[in-house]
Formats: C-alpha cells, structure tokens, sequence
C-alpha cells in the first residue's frame, strides 16, 4: 500500500510577505491589485480570512470587508525562489515528487531516501525543515493516496499534520461532506443536496443513473472516491511539453475584471516558469468552465516563440474575449503554455 504525502503551504504569498515585512506580521493582508484599478486578491493572510477575504475577491469588497487591510503587490520572483527551497527540500526526501503549483507537491514516501517507514515522521520532518529553511510554515495530511491526503492536508491548516492510516479511513470518511469530493464546486453541490446528497458515504448508495442524471460523466469518478479509492500514482517532473496554471473557485465568478485578472496572473506566471527553465513558447491556450462543468478552450500560435509575459498576457487575455466570461459565471479558469523550444545561449 502506498504512503502519500500531500504537503501545502499555508497562505503561501501572503505568508512570504509577512516573513519579509515585520510590519505586515500579525495583520491582515491582502496580496493582489490595487482597488482603485480594479485589483483583484490574489491570496490573503489568515488574519483576512477571518474578516471573509479570499483569494479572486475585487479588492473594493475586500477593503470593505476590513478597512484594516494591507495590500501588497504580488512578487513572483520571490515566491518561486521560496518554492524552490521548499521543493528541494521535498526532493531530498523521494523522487517521487508531483508539485502541482508553487505552494503545493504530493510526494509518494513508500519508499524514501531517509530510510523512514512512518510516512507521518517524513511529513513531521519536512514541516520542520520547511519552517526552518524558509520561515514559512506547511499542512501536511499523510493516507494511502492522492485524493485521502489531499483532504487531510486541509483538515487543520495552518501549520496541521493529519494522518489518515488505512484503517481509520472509513471513519474518516463517514465524517466528510459531499463537497469533500474532488470536483465538487458549489453548484455541483447544490445538485446533489437537492437530490438528497450531502455526505459523501451517500454518493455510494445512489443508483449510478440516478447519480449520472446528477453529475454526468463524472459519476464512475465520484463514486470510486467516495469508497476511498484513487488509483493515480504520483508523477515526479518530466521533460516538459507544456506549462499550466489552473485555479477552480469556491465562489462562482461573475465580474470580468476579476477574471481577466485572474487570467492575466495565471498567463504571467506561466512565462516566469518558462523564463526560469530558460524554455520559449510557441503557444499559448486558456481554459474556462462554466458552472453545469461546461468546459471550452481558445488557443493561438505565436508568430515568434515567446517567453515575454507582456505577450503571453496580453494574448490570454485576447482569448478570454472570445468566450461568455462574465456572461456567464464561471467556476474553473487556466493558462497553458505549449509548443516549447529550448532558448538558445
């Protein structure tokens, strides 16, 4: 049976920031847009939360909602050399590392160059290794796969250690909602409730058509998490065809400007990874999902392979015209990067 570690960095840009600014440290902080230009949070400090902060809220709300609140512009370059710290300190531990963004990696740790069997003492390690070589701190939840640990990461953030041991994952489940289950947003959710779904056990004892007429496609999916069951394994980097970033949101989005900054964000981010792997790119795509898990793309094929974040940006944001955003509210957005070339010295 594997040992998966899904380790993620608790309030990761807003932390960097309060690390870096003894000023920012104990209040709350907004990490994104000005209000005046339409900002948009990119990431909020705890301290934010506690006021309903969240990450793609206009900043105009979230001066609202805490008159209090420091904004900072984003720094990508500092997050990606703290990502990088945190990152080497995971590949120290396996090579089985999957980061799925700057703040967060699953690591398979079944087999491990500490030689550690308590996958629960590898994780203890790395938090500690992480606070101590970054002065961040990480939540950390341990299972026998993805979809487990992922929950368990979550389960007492910030700074939390939870561990799902095989034979306590059925109770750990019968404890969870529906909206536990991966790829169920808020309108998903509704569906289900309205069809008498709200703990996730109850998506086993459903009828499949029933649950099909519910979800659709994902029905087959949902039911096999809902048993505790996820196959995937974890999938360490390979050569690089392509580069994504992919946001789903809790709350719906509705405001344009909130999208567009959004996808501005994820299409910068992008060139930064292409800019530090010294990759170029001769395409660029973006991704919108609307609630009903209405899924389109747009793409388009540079002229000249790129990895200049004005460019990229501005083109994602051209493709974003061509879909309903902002008509239509949207519960999943990304920025893909594609065709890539190595730069040449």
């Amino acid at each position: 049976m594997r040992r998966i570690v899904h380790l993620d960095m608790d309030a990761f840009y807003a932390s960097v920031e309060q690390r870096d600014d003894p000023r920012l440290r104990g209040r709350p902080v907004a990490v994104g847009g000005l209000p005046q230009a339409r900002g948009v949070v990119a990431a909020a400090s705890y301290e934010a939360r506690a006021f309903g902060v969240r990450s793609a809220m206009p900043m105009a709300r979230a001066i609202k909602l805490c008159p209090q609140l420091a904004i900072v512009r984003p720094d990508f370059e500092r997050y990606r050399a703290a990502s990088r710290q945190v990152m080497d300190l995971l590949r120290s531990c396996t090579a089985l590392v999957e980061p799925l963004s700057l703040d967060e990696a699953y690591l398979d740790v079944t087999e491990n160059f500490w030689g550690e069997p308590l996958a629960s003492v590898v994780a203890s390690r790395l938090k500690l290794g992480i606070r101590e070589e970054t002065g961040l701190t990480a939540s950390a939840g341990v299972a026998p796969n993805k979809f487990l640990a992922k929950v368990a990461s979550g389960w007492r953030k910030p700074d939390g250690l939870t561990v799902i041991a095989p034979e306590r994952v059925e109770r750990f489940l019968q404890a969870l909602p529906v909206e536990a289950l991966w790829g169920v947003g808020p309108v998903t959710a509704r569906k289900l409730h309205e069809a008498g779904i709200e703990r996730l056990v109850q998506v086993r004892e459903v009828e499949r058509e029933k649950l099909q007429r519910v979800v659709g496609s994902m029905a087959d999916w949902l039911m096999q998490l809902a048993r505790g069951e996820d196959p995937r394994p974890v999938c360490p980097d390979r050569p690089s065809k392509s580069a994504s970033s992919e946001s789903t949101y809790a709350v719906d989005l509705t405001d344009l400007e909130a999208i567009r900054a959004e996808i501005e964000r994820m299409a910068r981010e992008n060139a930064q990874w292409l800019a530090s792997r010294r990759l170029l790119a001769r395409a660029v795509a973006i991704k919108v999902r609307y609630v009903g898990f209405e899924t389109v793309t747009r793409s388009h094929t540079l002229s000249l392979a790129t990895s200049n974040a004005d460019v990229l940006a501005s083109w994602a944001l051209s493709l974003l015209e061509r879909t309903e955003a902002g008509r239509r509210p949207v519960r999943l957005l990304g920025a893909r990067v594609h065709g890539l070339l190595r730069q040449q010295a």
